[in-house]
C-alpha cells in the first residue's frame, strides 16, 4: 500500500513538472513582428507613418517588439518563413524565429489592429496593454 502511495504521488509530481516546464517554456518564447517591405513601398510609407511612431507604445508592441527585413535582401537565417513575401508590406507573426501568420499589405489602421489582434489571439499571446511592460511615453 505504502510503494503503491508513493508512486502515485511521484508520478503526480512528474507530471506536475512536466506541465511547469511547458507553461515556462511558452512564456519564454521570444515573439516578434516581422515587417518585410522593400525602398518605395507607399504602403510601408503610410504604415510607418501611421502606426509606427505609436506601435512600441501598445499591448502589441509589448507583445510582439517590431521587427524588418528589406525583401530584396536574403532572409536572415535566424528566421523561418511558410512562404516567400511577395507583397509589401506584409507582416509576419513569428515565435522563436517562426511563422505564426501573416497580414499581407496594409490596409488602414482600423483593420490593421483587427488583424494583428486576431493573429496574437490564435497564437494564445496577451497583448493586453495593462499586463505589458510597456510604459507611457
Amino acid at each position: 500500500m505504502f510503494t503503491r502511495l508513493t508512486t502515485l504521488f511521484l508520478l503526480r509530481c512528474a507530471a506536475a513538472l512536466v506541465a511547469m516546464t511547458v507553461a515556462a517554456t511558452s512564456a519564454w518564447a521570444e515573439t516578434r513582428l516581422l515587417m518585410a517591405e522593400e525602398p518605395g513601398c507607399m504602403w510601408c510609407a503610410r504604415w510607418n507613418e501611421e502606426i509606427a511612431p505609436i506601435y512600441p507604445k501598445t499591448g502589441e508592441g509589448a507583445a510582439a517588439p517590431l521587427r524588418r527585413m528589406n525583401i530584396q535582401e536574403p532572409t536572415p537565417s535566424d528566421i523561418v518563413l511558410d512562404r516567400r513575401v511577395t507583397f509589401t508590406p506584409t507582416f509576419i507573426l513569428l515565435v522563436d524565429g517562426a511563422e505564426k501568420g501573416r497580414i499581407e499589405g496594409y490596409p488602414g489602421d482600423d483593420f490593421f489592429w483587427g488583424l494583428l489582434g486576431h493573429l496574437l489571439d490564435q497564437e494564445g499571446i496577451n497583448f493586453d496593454l495593462k499586463n505589458s511592460t510597456v510604459q507611457e511615453m
